[in-house]
């Protein structure tokens, strides 16, 4: 009953910024990790950026100081502030929330659907 909803995907042009948003509801009981990862056709998906619980933050090393990545906790729902865009950059971007949905259940990997991103003048 997890659902992941994302936003904030499109076109914009090389050195321009993007605010990608990912939403999770329904049956969740804790969140231990918010993240983003990319996958282009023909290459392995990839992890772009991650919060965790603690406040910690983990980021790619090919979006280091470009990517910034939040979480609003109330709403369980995570943000990739995306500046300085690249051609490169573009992908289909896909959000991954690790929780548990009861106190009975282990943690568990959900995916959203993805949101397209092209950078391209």
């Amino acid at each position: 009953q997890v659902q992941l909803v994302e936003s904030g995907g499109g076109l914009v042009q090389p050195g321009g910024s993007l605010r990608l948003s990912c939403a999770a509801s329904g049956s969740i009981f804790s969140v231990n990790a918010m993240g983003w990862y990319r996958q282009v056709p023909g290459k392995q998906r990839e992890l772009v950026a991650q919060i965790f619980s603690s406040g910690s933050r983990q980021f790619a090393d090919f979006v280091k100081g470009r990517f910034t990545i939040s979480r609003d906790y109330a709403k369980n729902t995570v943000f990739l502030q995306m500046d300085s865009l690249k051609p490169e950059d573009t992908a289909v971007y896909y959000c991954k929330v690790v929780l548990r949905t009861s106190y009975r259940t282990s943690l568990s990997d959900y995916w959203g659907q993805g949101t397209q991103v092209t950078v391209s003048s």
